[in-house]
């Protein structure tokens, strides 16, 4: 038998702690005996659990054992069952502990857009996005940019790049009002210094509505064309594009406060390590930005099942409470409705790193929001307005959440992952991985090494953290970025025509 010190025990009240490597039946850790082989981020029982009983982890129940289970047993998907059920009942209490003020008076070079609109939020990035209305016309929205792009990056505009979706026509109701709703908070994001609308001309999402959407301050900086109209609607897009780099290239970087940073903040792909290293790593940015007084977005609702009384112990007031329960609830009625039960997750990939259940995956995920106070909720679609943490209505899937945070005002988004992703977004997307394998295996990936915890320390790690984040707010790119890796997926949920 082998001393082995290589768990993770978040909290004392825990019936489980986490390998942090590989383990074998025979391998002793502290006194206790692992009975069989544990991957690394799987769970290890610390103490004996009866059937029917819940677990803890984190303090709180990540489900029920199904089966006696004893102290060193491997705890996963044959001995432990979600205990979610639908929508539930809740009741105002605010009493968690909140993030302290701790006076970070970091600055990031920004673009500054003033007060109108974007809010008094400042661009990480100054680029010009060509957004079509409709599927129809999204390939030559990407010629234009693509031509744009090699004019004129590096001119006062950081890139061109179009955003290119298949919707926007054979929509009705809610379904279209969704789409239309994202693409017109796109045309007012604070990394946008010019934007080219391009419609067809017959579709569903008419261009003269969409721009009704959109603050008439942004007006100037917002081109349209009608590729039906148009004689030559390439010619014309290079025009347009040309017109709006003059715009964008008036634009310069100054030192700005982090409370003019909205930061969205995603895991995707995660593992069991995840909630220990990655998303609380996280959780401490957003204790920074909030504090300071900048803006935090965190979303993927289905992924805060089972741990939403986290967020609803740190509502502001009894209305923004009552927006959580209704979100929360609305989602579980989506599923249900749809004949899903609300437990459908975690991902085959979150099993095999080590997550069981979706308790335990989201009250790993929640930790992404730190101690942040939740100031507001808004709906699909919807732009931030408020300091704090917003909460936003969208599903966990890895696209169309992050569009979503990116439309919603997000100028960075951290997206936190332990098996890896290449994906990226229209924001500047930061790739913190929860542990240093995948960062070493993938380092074309990954932007940040969160597995670094572990050995250094969770202030030190933070500290360089923001140093990072800093950084790739003032330009320095992301690896998503680098490889030109910039997707937006909108939410389909209606019939099409």
């Amino acid at each position: 038998m082998t001393q082995m010190p290589a768990l993770f025990h978040v909290d004392p009240r825990d019936d489980v702690g986490t390998a942090l490597h590989d383990l074998a039946p025979g391998d002793v850790i502290d006194t206790l005996l692992v009975r069989q082989p544990v991957a690394r981020g799987h769970k290890v029982a610390v103490r004996p659990v009866s059937a029917g009983s819940p677990v803890l982890k984190y303090g709180f129940p990540i489900g029920t054992a199904i089966s006696d289970i004893a102290a060193g047993d491997h705890v996963h998907t044959h001995n432990l069952s979600t205990a979610l059920t639908g929508s539930g009942d809740y009741a105002y209490d605010r009493k968690a502990e909140t993030a302290q003020a701790r006076g970070d008076e970091r600055t990031f070079m920004g673009y500054a857009r003033g007060d109108g609109w974007t809010g008094g939020l400042a661009g990480t990035r100054n680029e010009i996005w060509v957004i079509p209305t409709v599927g129809c016309v999204a390939r030559t929205a990407s010629k234009i940019a693509e031509r744009g792009d090699a004019r004129h990056r590096g001119k006062g505009v950081d890139g061109v790049h179009a955003l290119t979706h298949p919707f926007g026509c054979s929509q009705l109701g809610d379904d279209l009002d969704g789409t239309a709703a994202i693409l017109a908070a796109l045309a007012q994001h604070p990394n946008a210094g010019g934007v080219l609308l391009i419609g067809l001309g017959c579709e569903n999402n008419q261009l003269d509505a969409l721009m009704g959407r959109i603050d008439p301050s942004a007006h100037p900086r917002i081109r349209t064309l009608r590729a039906q109209s148009a004689g030559d609607e390439l010619a014309e897009g290079d025009a347009l594009i040309d017109d709006l780099a003059a715009i964008a290239a008036k634009a310069h970087r100054s030192p700005q406060p982090l409370s003019a940073l909205s930061i969205g903040v995603k895991c995707g792909g995660s593992d069991g390590l995840s909630g220990l290293t990655a998303n609380p790593l996280v959780g401490r940015m957003s204790d920074r930005v909030t504090i300071a007084g900048g803006r935090v977005i965190l979303t993927e609702i289905p992924e805060i099942f089972g741990a939403e009384h986290l967020l609803m112990q740190r509502a502001d007031n009894e209305a923004v409470f009552d927006g959580i329960v209704d979100v929360v609830n609305g989602f579980k009625a989506y599923f249900t409705a749809h004949g899903e039960p609300v437990s459908e997750n975690p991902s085959p990939g979150n099993v095999a790193g080590g997550i069981t259940t979706l308790e335990e995956k989201s009250l790993g995920a929640v930790q992404k929001a730190g101690r942040a106070i939740v100031t507001d909720v808004i709906p699909y679609g919807a732009r931030v307005t408020r300091p704090g943490l917003t909460l936003l209505e969208a599903p966990g899937n890895d696209a169309v959440s992050s569009t979503a945070l990116t439309a919603s005002g997000a100028t960075i988004i951290l997206f936190t992952t332990g098996r890896g992703t290449p994906l990226g977004f229209p924001a500047p997307t930061v790739k913190v991985a929860s542990n240093t394998a995948l960062a070493e295996r993938k380092p074309g990936w990954i932007d940040f090494d969160a597995g670094r915890v572990l050995d250094c320390g969770m202030e030190t790690v933070a500290n360089d953290f923001l140093d990072k984040i800093v950084a790739i707010a003032s330009g320095e790119q992301t690896a998503a970025e680098r490889n030109d890796e910039r997707e937006i997926a909108i939410w389909k949920r209606g019939v099409t025509l």
